[in-house]
């Protein structure tokens, strides 16, 4: 059985990515590509755009018409897109995966309304390997005493907009779980430089924007005498897209609920 997919913000890299590495999964298909209403995509296959062999499918901005032909829908666009892809998903009653970034945290009372019609994935960042580096986090932070200082540190390529990452975000959360700190705790010394000496219990963040880097993550517990750094680098954004596919297949066969990565690598644990 094959499912159908629907690729939102084809024109962009990680569209491209997706396009590509589909080839590598026999029981899914691209059958619709999206792009926003003034891209110059429009009009252009699909699999020629990627640089990939002909799909036979020409990029669209129509989002409704897209999901009536699609099982579920990968969203890699722009963040401020997100609520009407949001809206168009719930209302076609198609699965959505979100990997787009950076989007207002105010359109959280949307996604867990959309969750409760649809099945929905919101993933800052598709590696499985960074799903793991994730649960790694919340468990040291819970293990090691708080005298550990957390520091999160990033490097993405130069075009990246949002600072600090998805990524990087989402493994403060973690760590902020493991040390019993509400969201917005986790989350406090991310927005922007540090004055002064380190406010204790204050998880930190350092971001680095430059060259062609796909991503890199490290977060470093840092104690008296000794220093613990878990870490993941990407080296090829193809494994980005390989596990949103692979997302992608688990989410059409779920039942309406909101889901994470984390779903995906201990589903048969």
């Amino acid at each position: 059985m094959t499912t159908r997919a629907a690729i939102i913000g084809a024109s962009g890299r990680m569209g491209h990515s997706l396009v590509r590495a589909a080839r590598e999964f026999p029981s899914l298909a691209i059958t619709a590509a999206v792009a926003s209403a003034g891209s110059a995509a429009l009009g252009r296959d699909a699999g020629e755009l990627a640089g990939a062999a002909r799909l036979g499918i020409a990029v669209s901005a129509d989002l409704p018409a897209a999901l009536a032909l699609a099982d579920v829908a990968i969203d890699f666009s722009q963040p401020q897109a997100t609520a009407a892809h949001v809206a168009a998903c719930r209302a076609a009653g198609t699965p959505l995966l979100i990997g787009t970034t950076g989007f207002p945290e105010d359109l959280e009372a949307q996604l867990a309304d959309a969750a409760r019609h649809i099945p929905l994935l919101v993933a800052p960042n598709t590696s499985l390997g960074v799903t793991l580096l994730i649960e790694l986090v919340r468990m040291a932070a819970r293990v090691l005493p708080e005298a550990f200082d957390i520091e999160i540190l990033e490097t993405h390529h130069r075009m990246k907009r949002d600072a600090p990452s998805g990524t990087a975000l989402a493994l403060a959360r973690a760590a902020g779980e493991g040390r019993g700190l509400t969201g917005e705790q986790a989350l406090s010394g991310a927005g922007g430089e540090r004055a002064g000496a380190r406010r204790a219990g204050q998880i930190g963040f350092a971001v680095l924007r430059g060259g062609d880097v796909v991503g890199e993550h490290d977060v470093r517990f840092l104690g008296a005498g000794e220093t613990l750094v878990l870490g993941h680098r990407a080296s090829d954004r193809s494994l980005f897209a390989r596990g949103a596919l692979t997302a992608a297949l688990w989410l059409a066969q779920q039942r309406a609920g909101r889901y994470s990565m984390r779903d995906i690598l201990f589903d048969n644990q």
